[in-house]
């Protein structure tokens, strides 16, 4: 296998990559022309911003890039989907660029997606939300594979039903791109495995989670390396298959990510893609190569 390809997610430590953000008081404030307007400057702006993120990833040689969630605010309401559109032209290029460049591009979704929430409106609202990231992966000519991921949690304990359930009944676009990620809290690896074996989505292991979840002692106990097989085996090409690393910050098994990586799994030696979800960004991926060269993935 080749070696692991290393992923930046959404900003740098530094202040090279940021984005702009806009809260709804602010928005509200003005009247539905300043409320377009207000919303075109912060998508355009937005959009040079993930221009110089390109530009970073290229330059450092990262190869794969978590978009932020939030890069177009109220991209999910009528007013945003109109003025996002306005911008296909850009988009369509970005994602050209990104292509070429060999930098997969992915998103994670916030925590307001839970497709197997009791609630009927939450779970409507999850769609919603579901659906802006889709869009976006399409106005970036992304595929409609988990090429282009769009990665949730499992969501509410024990209704592991409904959660495969509302999966199946998914739009194409987020049904064919969505994949699932093990939790702390209310989905464990193998169960969130024997869900995405069911469902038919892709599994994204993370063996932080699973080590906090079992409280494990070591990130090379052997549930890690079988579980990373287990999840391999849920992606339609192997070679796509992604998984996430961090550290504890006040120790091993601490839920809140340290700002590098200090202890890598063994087994992630065999992982083709790894997002990197420390604090300090760039600078955990530039310590790990430094480091490991096994892991670092240049070209």
């Amino acid at each position: 296998m080749k070696a692991s390809r290393l992923g930046l997610v959404c900003v740098t430590d530094s202040q090279e990559v940021r984005y702009r953000a806009l809260t709804r008081k602010r928005l509200l404030q003005h009247e539905l022309p300043q409320q377009r307007e207000l919303l075109t400057d912060l998508y355009r702006d937005n959009l040079q911003r993930l221009t110089a993120a390109l530009d970073y990833c290229e330059r450092e040689a990262i190869s794969l890039y978590r978009l932020p969630s939030s890069i177009f605010p109220f991209a999910d309401e009528e007013i945003g989907r109109g003025t996002l559109a306005g911008f296909a032209p850009t988009l369509a290029q970005l994602g050209a660029r990104a292509t070429t460049a060999g930098i997969r591009l992915v998103m994670h979704p916030d925590q307001f997606v839970v497709l197997n929430s009791d609630s009927a409106g939450v779970v409507a609202n999850s769609v919603k939300i579901l659906a802006m990231h889709a869009d976006i992966m399409d106005l970036l000519a992304q595929p409609r594979s988990p090429w282009a991921l769009l990665e949730i949690h499992g969501g509410k304990g024990n209704r592991a039903e409904a959660l495969i359930e509302n999966i199946r009944a998914l739009p194409e676009g987020i049904r064919t791109r969505l994949a699932l990620e093990n939790d702390e809290y209310a989905y464990g690896a193998a169960e969130i495995h024997a869900i995405c074996m069911e469902a038919g989505v892709p599994m994204v292991f993370d063996a932080h989670h699973h080590i906090v979840k079992e409280n494990l002692s070591s990130y090379d106990d052997p549930s890690v390396a079988a579980m990373l097989e287990r999840a391999r085996e849920t992606w339609p090409d192997p070679d796509w298959q992604l998984v996430h690393i961090s550290n504890g910050r006040n120790g091993f098994n601490d839920r809140q990510h340290s700002d590098l990586i200090e202890v890598m799994p063994s087994s992630y030696a065999r992982a083709p893609w790894i997002e990197i979800e420390a604090k300090s960004k760039e600078l955990a991926i530039r310590k790990l190569r430094e480091e490991s060269g096994s892991l670092a993935h240049v070209g």
